[in-house]
């Protein structure tokens, strides 16, 4: 009989709260980086160093026998997953991080959508509430017709659509390969995916530019690895109302450092969104139908 791993809710919510800062820390060290080197080339080198970090996984890799059908989604996911990248790396550069921040957490609504409509998941009145209320957050952000919508704006609303049909695709790899698996097809078909993008425009980036990137390479793997740790002391009811203090974070940091003023709706449209995906979780695990939902967090390049 197999021993369930006890649960340690402190030790979950302290690794998630670890995961936003790095996480954080992905956002200054882009929007540091402004807007010399076009977003495209800047995903395609941050992808291309973080390739080094995939080296635990390739025996893995070589052990896997992909079908074509899979090489197809995985190319599909990589694709999806890379233009999301392209235009989250040209918001940040452009918008508030702390409108970039809650505009991201759409993400898993969007997610939540898409396997109704593709995966044939029942969604029921409780969830079309969920979804409906976190639009209206959204809303409460972009303010559309009392504030400009600026191209950040668009991008990240695309953004979050991208990441949602790559995390869907990647819902239906995880039932047929490991996990390292579909990691490390992500990283190898979005370094494809940018490349012919970054060199349509490519800018020579100084040395300084590769260290921020190889730091956002850095930062990022940390964040995901610090979120697996959390997922494996405790559940996601417990670590997802945690997520919300990277939008705390993101303003705070764009009030402190990049000078950006403080948006009370860009708070309360982030509460909002917020907690949609938070209802939504707690009645994924309530019902016992599987995690749906993916974390804010899993949505990040």
């Amino acid at each position: 009989m197999a021993t369930r791993t006890p649960q340690r809710p402190v030790a979950g919510i302290f690794w998630m709260l670890v995961t936003g800062l790095c996480f954080i820390a992905v956002t200054a060290l882009v929007k540091h980086l402004g807007t010399r080197v076009p977003p495209a080339e800047s995903a395609f080198l941050r992808y291309l160093m973080g390739l080094i970090f995939l080296l635990p996984a390739i025996g893995a890799l070589r052990a896997a026998h992909l079908t074509p059908r899979q090489w197809r989604l995985f190319g599909l996911r990589g694709f999806m997953h890379g233009i999301g990248v392209i235009l989250w790396f040209y918001a940040m550069a452009r918008i508030p991080i702390a409108d970039v921040t809650a505009m991201n957490y759409m993400a898993p609504i969007y997610v939540t959508i898409g396997a109704a409509l593709f995966l044939g998941e029942r969604l029921a009145f409780r969830r079309i509430a969920a979804i409906l209320a976190a639009l209206c957050g959204a809303l409460l952000i972009l303010r559309p017709g009392f504030r400009e919508i600026g191209s950040g704006h668009l991008a990240m609303i695309a953004t979050a659509i991208a990441f949602g049909g790559s995390y869907l695709t990647a819902k239906v790899m995880a039932d047929e390969v490991k996990p390292a698996v579909v990691v490390g097809m992500l990283s190898i078909f979005v370094t494809l995916t940018l490349a012919p993008f970054a060199l349509v425009n490519w800018v020579t980036p100084t040395l300084a530019e590769l260290g921020v990137l190889f730091l956002v390479a850095c930062f990022a793997t940390a964040g995901h690895y610090t979120m697996t740790l959390a997922f494996a002391a405790a559940p996601l009811t417990v670590t997802q109302p945690v997520t919300f203090a990277q939008l705390v974070w993101a303003v705070l940091l764009g009030y402190l450092v990049f000078d950006e003023a403080i948006d009370i709706w860009v708070v309360l449209g982030g509460l909002v969104i917020m907690g949609s995906v938070v209802f939504i979780t707690l009645r994924e695990a309530a019902l016992k139908r599987g995690q749906t939902t993916p974390p804010v967090h899993a949505t990040k390049g």
